[in-house]
């Protein structure tokens, strides 16, 4: 941890604006500044950071909240500062945090500890403006309580554990629930202390608010109600048990009347602390008609909901509607929504900035104020991934450009804790005025993180810069490396000379155009996990991290990145060794298929032991996590499924079909690998084997119902997992190679 990232503390607690700010943002920022804890009050918060994180040099430093100004050390030094010392000023208001989703799929099984951990980090990198939206179904059992709808009633409304976060957004109903006084009562305490802890800190939070999902039984008690039964989101058959929610229509005066109630509750519950509310009532879920006064009228009724709980409110959406289904909103229809409300009481997040920004094409959002947002990580996979190009220049694009609306930058991944060199970057772009240059920027980086400089780190830092932290393809980036997301598919459906040309794209172990992956493949479609560099120059970039251990071998942060370095080499090598292994099932040849298999499962059981080296990699640690919230046995099993149930099939099955979600949140963890991949894996091959040897057709159907059942006894079973790493991870590293490229 580096002192000069620990001073960004003072400036959690300052909120310059832009020259370019509309007046409204400043009069916003304002009204924000007199809901803040007071000057003591932060300053100690912000020592307290310092005494958890360094309580040797807690000493060392003097805390002072400086309205509208930063001051921080230059970096890899500390300087005897001199007269008025090093001013840093924030070029944007705002630093945003969170995805609707990372508290489902990073968040939900975490107590105070893990949180407060959390919130220190977000203090380090000058967050101000975090998403807290633990809790909520406590508060939202109150507010339907209030309309004559019992607890019993909303066991079928809300989701389990684990998938709260599609509960809320009206995907689903019921799934791994229901849920028990002890989680809202437990989640409701646990809100209250991230609540206060960031306001401490000077943290304007965003609270949840109303999107017109509402029980099934809201309808019977109020039948005249504009409320429809929404249609199927990715269940294998329909099943009424989870699917096809209910939305009470923004144009309804029930609408305000809930959205009111519920924005009134929390400041009940948790006082004055915040004026900005999150909603997304049309995130993956068009309007029923692109008419722009409906539309217009739509956004106005879902804004009066919150203004009329908080007179102050503004609206902060996500902006993913307008590039998922942009081809609902074209600018018409944009325009119309967002101008809904009254001139600076929205705020919108370009949530996919790094990858396809929306302010590029949307006349800077039609003059609503926006944030500037990565996105990166879907489902929290793990895959060494990035655009850094894109992070060190995209924000200052935005907010130089003509006319910019922009008010800050934003951290949007559906997963954290993966990939630190994206984060810090972005970070870091909250107080850049100016782009950066990665390449040296890499340089300081490399030293500040390992402690030292290493001459073979560095070489393979500017490897991966331009190789695995360069993917300019466009593809969403979801871990489709095949023993991840092992394709459900019959390779007998595809012709020798076609399934040829294919495995020639994905064969060579070097510079391979991005492609979308096919979980599914019929007829001519081959399965082609994503590629987007050289692997060849990558190895090379492995090779110079073993040459550098025995410098670095005492360093955590090294022993990570060694460890998810060599987890990404021989993962993206497995991709081709199970093409190797179906080019040899299409030419009939037995011998060869078997050699291929086996090397795909040697790379399984492999790449456990590897991963089983660090703490960062165990599946133990999400399972023990989960159980540790239950208070009864019952709900422990309970939690345990949800957790075991999210990383894997995700969603429902049935005898012959895997979720259609199945592996969307798959992971790279030790004990994963081991007990669920490679089983699912030798089957599948043990099912092409047996099609050689009795030269009959392919039983995929047969090999799915094996599979689902095999897989739905693991979500339930309660096996035990390491929490604590073993293995000495260099040497290990080492090994594998010396096996796989020596």
């Amino acid at each position: 941890m580096k002192i000069s990232a620990l001073v960004l503390l003072l400036s959690v607690i300052t909120m310059t604006s832009s020259a370019s700010s509309p007046d409204v943002i400043e009069s916003l920022l304002t009204r924000l500044e007199s809901k803040r804890a007071s000057p003591s009050v932060q300053e100690t918060a912000a020592a307290g950071v310092l005494e958890r994180l360094l309580p040797f040099h807690s000493r060392s430093f003097q805390f002072k909240i400086v309205p509208k100004v930063a001051s921080i050390p230059k970096a890899g030094s500390l300087p005897r500062l001199k007269g008025k010392g090093v001013m840093i000023q924030r070029p944007v208001p705002w630093n945003y945090y969170q995805n609707v989703v990372t508290s489902s799929y990073s968040y939900v099984w975490w107590n105070w500890s893990g949180w407060e951990k959390e919130i220190d980090w977000m203090a380090l990198q000058g967050v101000n403006l975090p998403l807290a939206f633990t809790g909520q179904e406590a508060i939202w059992q109150k507010v339907f309580m209030d309309f004559n709808i019992s607890k019993d009633e909303l066991n079928d409304f809300f989701g389990g554990p684990a998938f709260l976060a599609w509960a809320r957004m009206g995907n689903l109903h019921g799934w791994g629930g229901p849920l028990s006084q002890n989680w809202l009562d437990q989640q409701l305490n646990l809100q209250k202390q991230i609540l206060s802890r960031m306001s401490e800190l000077g943290m304007v939070p965003v609270l949840p608010s109303f999107s017109g999902n509402v029980p099934e039984a809201l309808k019977k008690i109020h039948p005249s109600a504009n409320i429809t039964r929404l249609g199927d989101w990715n269940t294998v058959d329909g099943n009424p048990k989870w699917c096809c929610t209910y939305l009470l229509d923004p144009s309804d005066p029930l609408f305000v009347e809930i959205g009111e109630a519920f924005v009134r509750k929390q400041i009940k519950e948790y006082g004055d602390v915040t004026d900005i509310y999150n909603c997304d009532t049309f995130n993956e879920n068009s309007p029923p008609s692109n008419d722009t006064t409906y539309i217009s009228m739509l956004g106005a009724a879902v804004y009066r909901a919150m203004s009329q709980g908080d007179k102050d409110a503004v609206w902060l959406m996500q902006g993913w509607l307008f590039y998922s289904d942009s081809a609902f909103w074209k600018p018409p229809q944009m325009k119309a929504l967002l101008h809904s409300v009254p001139v600076g009481k929205m705020i919108v997040l370009d949530l996919f900035a790094d990858v396809k920004p929306i302010w590029e094409t949307s006349a800077q959002f039609y003059g609503t104020p926006y944030v500037w947002c990565l996105l990166h990580n879907f489902g929290g996979n793990i895959e060494m991934y990035g655009v850094l190009d894109a992070i060190s220049s995209g924000p200052v694009d935005a907010r130089i450009s003509d006319n910019s609306t922009m008010v800050g930058v934003g951290m949007c991944m559906e997963g954290i804790e993966h990939n630190p060199v994206v984060y810090e970057l972005m970070s870091e772009m909250a107080f850049r005025s100016e782009k950066v240059l990665v390449a040296e920027w890499l340089k300081a980086y490399s030293r500040r993180r390992y402690g030292k400089t290493v001459r073979q780190v560095e070489a393979a830092w500017e490897i991966l810069y331009h190789t695995i932290y360069n993917c300019t393809d466009g593809i969403a980036d979801h871990n489709t490396d095949f023993i991840v997301k092992f394709p459900d598919w019959d390779p007998s459906t595809i012709s020798a000379s076609s399934f040829g040309k294919q495995e020639k794209m994905l064969l060579p172990f070097h510079l391979s155009p991005g492609r979308r992956f096919l979980s599914q493949a019929t007829g001519s479609d081959f399965p082609q996990a994503h590629l987007w560099y050289s692997t060849r120059f990558v190895v090379d970039a492995l090779e110079l991290f073993l040459q550098a251990g025995n410098h670095l071998k005492e360093s955590l942060p090294f022993r990570y990145d060694l460890v998810d370095l060599t987890r990404q080499v021989l993962s993206k090598l497995a991709n081709k060794v199970y093409v190797d292994a179906m080019t040899a099932f299409q030419q009939k040849d037995a011998k060869a298929l078997h050699l291929h298999s086996q090397k795909f499962l040697q790379l399984i059981k492999d790449i456990d032991l590897l991963l089983a080296c660090d703490d960062n990699f165990l599946l133990g640690t999400w399972l023990e996590s989960a159980k540790a919230l239950a208070a009864t046995p019952s709900e422990m099993r309970q939690y345990e499924w949800n957790a075991r149930t999210q990383v894997t099939m995700w969603y429902d099955t049935n005898r012959t079909a895997q979720s259609k979600l199945h592996d969307y949140a798959n992971k790279f963890w030790s004990g994963l690998l081991e007990d669920y991949y490679l089983p699912r894996a030798s089957s599948y091959f043990s099912y092409l084997t047996k099609s050689l040897r009795e030269n009959k057709k392919f039983e995929l159907e047969e090999w799915r119902k094996d599979w689902i059942s095999y897989s739905n006894k693991w979500q339930s079973e309660t096996q035990i997992y390491a929490v604590k790493a073993k293995g000495d991870a260099l040497e290990i590293a080492k090994t594998l190679y010396k096996n796989y490229f020596g």
